[in-house]
């Protein structure tokens, strides 16, 4: 008999990747595909579709990787997009990811499947996890059970994934009905079993295929999330989970940011020489002293802390800490007619505000997912971090340690997450008013980190991304500074022109006019206003350098700076304007000028009434 691929070789398969959240779809995705697809170990990661490439033998077959979801009753977005694409596209075999450690919670999700289409092939992941926990699972009675082919796999081992490929193989050799077959029912919510049904269904399937009980399970998962959950250890774990982070980042970040910025600064001169020889000397000194230069500076400020922090943040992910923080903030958002899951958005917001806001399609409810992307900026992100422990190393900590650093950073961070809620409130308030919506958060088991996997793609997908987006910004920015530096009306530079028609203004702030002016022109990348402060202040021609703190101090008291002003440039990085990728992102996301417009109003208006307020508070009581 002709077999159904030799049958089908001329068309193409579409093989459907399902599962339940945090199951290892994505990794088994990438594995069978080679795609490198973001892992993320918290319910509604992925809520768009990814489609690879699989060949299986000398067939070349379409994989698509479904948003994790917990059934097919299209309650939540994930599930919408899940059922949609079974029921439109009937693909030739739906792959079904289950977690072996709550195998029966996740055979609920298979019962609704069964309903709709005997063309699945089960497959248990996590084997080896559920192994240690005491769980021994057998594929052959579930087989025997449910009809359909069962393989358990580790999706971490290279052979797994070769026995998987073999068992898709076959489950597609089986004469399968093609998918060309459009007659399939139409999948709805009344179609499938209720719940109970499932739930028993589920109980039964899973005790038949139970070789041994949880005898040998410890109880450090419960151990763990009694610390990690706790009412009052649980913003604990997580002040302390944050001041190590950034402990870290601080002290790996200093001095590969110095090797790294002495390295593109050498190559200044080199790029310059390499100009005169056939450009005029005034575009030589723009390419070279305001595009290449704050391009530079960039790169060698903003690189090294995100190549620590994006890694440390992906392994907590990995490891299964992240949604216990939405855990214990969540009632703190409710509070605030906003949704839990703004935690992990927020969370993301600390690397980059623009990851933050994409970061926000995990939020079902349209009012929720506006509030999110509109308060993601109160966080500050890695591109403001040099200039905020500039001042406080400066005004408030004087030769502190990194490790008294990172508390008062922390302090800061800690700021920003309050501000977050009172905006968030006040937005559900007013414009965005609602009741908040419930949403199923899944506590996944803590799992070992996969080192070298989460290192190549925080790099690759979070840290090399948005440094992208970054140089794309700055170096127009860094035509801009120049020109404005070295064009002059009348005697003085449009720098300084425009510093001193800010400087009224910026007065009442508890600020100046070159501060105000820094910020601008800041806007395409956070990590340059520094060097521009320093450039309006020394009247240079470009963006340029401090010796060292203290030269900086001593520039800075010149100028007439106060702990004050600093309390107010401190009060400023965190609220001000999201930078320009952000902007540009959050008109992608929302569609809409008028969200775009008031994501940028609302920090920086609430920003520049603090400062107001904080200066009036100054003036008064000195």
């Amino acid at each position: 008999m002709i077999s159904f691929l030799k049958k089908r070789k001329n068309a193409s398969f579409t093989i459907a990747l399902a599962g339940n959240p945090n199951v290892g779809k994505s990794t088994i995705f990438n594995a069978l595909t080679g795609m490198h697809q973001h892992t993320g170990n918290w319910a509604g990661k992925t809520v768009e579709l990814a489609k690879g490439v699989c060949t299986l033998g000398n067939q070349t077959c379409t994989l698509v990787d479904l948003p994790g979801c917990y059934s097919l009753t299209a309650c939540s977005k994930e599930e919408e997009i899940a059922r949609d694409f079974i029921e439109n596209t009937h693909p030739d075999l739906v792959v079904l990811v289950c977690d072996a450690v709550c195998l029966e919670r996740h055979l609920q999700l298979l019962i609704q499947l069964l309903s709709i289409t005997q063309k699945v092939l089960l497959c248990v992941n996590l084997m080896d996890q559920a192994k240690k926990k005491g769980i021994d699972i057998s594929c052959s009675a579930l087989e025997t059970e449910l009809h359909i082919p069962v393989l358990g796999i580790s999706a971490h081992r290279h052979s797994d994934i070769k026995r998987l490929k073999s068992g898709i193989f076959s489950a597609l050799d089986k004469n399968i009905p093609s998918s060309e077959n459009t007659n399939s029912p139409k999948i709805s919510a009344c179609s499938l079993p209720d719940s109970r049904v499932c739930a028993q269904e589920a109980s039964r399937l899973y005790h038949a295929a139970l070789q041994s009980d949880r005898t040998s399970h410890t109880n450090k998962d419960l151990l763990l999330d009694k610390l990690f959950t706790g009412k009052f250890t649980g913003i604990a774990c997580m002040l302390c989970f944050l001041l190590l982070i950034f402990w870290i980042t601080l002290t790996g970040a200093n001095y590969v940011s110095q090797v790294l910025h002495d390295i593109l600064f050498s190559f200044e001169p080199v790029f310059y020489r390499f100009l005169q020889g056939f450009l005029p000397l005034k575009l030589c000194h723009m390419l070279a002293f305001g595009f290449y230069r704050v391009t530079a500076w960039v790169i060698s400020v903003m690189l090294p802390p995100m190549a620590i922090f994006f890694p440390l943040f992906t392994l907590l992910e990995d490891f299964g800490y992240l949604p216990r923080v939405a855990f214990n903030l969540d009632c703190c958002f409710a509070k605030c007619k906003a949704c839990g899951k703004q935690a992990l958005t927020m969370i993301m917001g600390f690397g980059c505000n623009a990851a933050g806001v994409t970061g926000c399609r995990i939020i079902d409810s349209p009012r929720e997912r506006l509030i999110a992307i509109l308060t993601n900026s109160f966080v500050p992100c890695n591109g403001r971090f040099p200039t905020i422990l500039a001042i406080l190393t400066i005004f408030f900590a004087g030769s502190a340690k990194n490790l008294e650093l990172a508390v008062l950073l922390t302090l800061v961070i800690l700021f920003g997450v309050f501000m977050t809620f009172v905006s968030s409130w006040l937005l559900s308030k007013t414009v965005l008013k609602g009741v908040p919506s419930s949403f199923t958060l899944e506590l996944p088991p803590y799992r070992k980190p996969q080192i070298a996997s989460v290192l190549v793609h925080s790099v690759i997908n979070r840290t090399c991304r948005v440094l992208l987006r970054a140089i794309i910004a700055a170096a127009p920015a860094g035509i801009l500074i120049w020109i404005m530096a070295n064009v002059s009306i009348g005697t003085d530079s449009i720098l300084n022109l425009v510093s001193d028609f800010l400087n009224p203004f910026a007065r009442l702030l508890g600020l100046d006019g070159s501060i105000l002016l820094a910020f601008l022109l800041g806007l395409p990348a956070n990590e340059i206003v520094i060097p521009v402060l320093i450039m309006a202040y020394t009247a240079q021609s470009s963006i340029t350098d401090f010796k060292s703190l203290s030269s900086l101090h001593t520039l800075l008291l010149g100028q007439g700076w106060t702990v004050s002003t600093a309390v107010s440039m401190l009060i400023l990085c965190v609220l001000h304007w999201p930078c320009a990728t952000t902007l540009l992102t959050i008109k992608k996301e929302t569609h809409s000028l008028k969200w775009t417009a008031l994501a940028f109003l609302l920090p920086t208006c609430m920003g520049f009434l603090l400062c107001f307020l904080v200066t009036c508070a100054f003036r008064i009581f000195s």
